[in-house]
């Protein structure tokens, strides 16, 4: 599993010209990839490590101020452009194993009592954002 993720001072996710999930205050957007052999557990890990990392400012976390996160399925963070100008999307699970497993990213975060929005898997979406920072990671668990 691998996630990018991005400070935020605001974020939005469109679907069809309607919004679907949106932060309107500092947080987190979180892009989720799903491959093969990823599990439950992983998806367990990945949303505990999200929940307490320490990137906002102050070095707090979204568990210790409430910020809210923005999770939004990406298979593209699978692709694999070493060879020719076309990426493969080989690695990345097909939609019926990766919904359920980000589906549970976003039911351990709220769980751990995380303010959640998210997009619409395998939509068309539109992302918009404020980067505050800026802070990008890539987590992979």
């Amino acid at each position: 599993m691998r996630a990018v993720v991005q400070r935020v001072s605001s974020a939005s996710v469109e679907v069809d010209g309607r919004t679907a999930g949106a932060i309107a205050e500092p947080g987190l957007l979180v892009l989720v990839g799903v491959t093969h052999t990823d599990t439950r557990a992983e998806a367990a890990k990945l949303a505990a490590k999200l929940w307490g990392l320490r990137v906002l400012h102050g070095e707090k976390s979204c568990s210790d101020v409430d910020a809210p996160l923005l999770v939004i399925s990406q298979f593209t963070l699978y692709g694999d452009a070493r060879k020719g100008r076309r990426p493969t999307w080989q690695a990345a699970a097909p939609g019926p194993v990766a919904e359920p497993l980000v589906d549970a990213v976003v039911e351990e975060l709220r769980a751990l009592g995380a303010r959640v929005e998210t997009g619409v898997f395998g939509a068309d979406m539109k992302v918009s954002l404020v980067n505050d920072g800026p802070i990008t990671l890539v987590l992979e668990f």
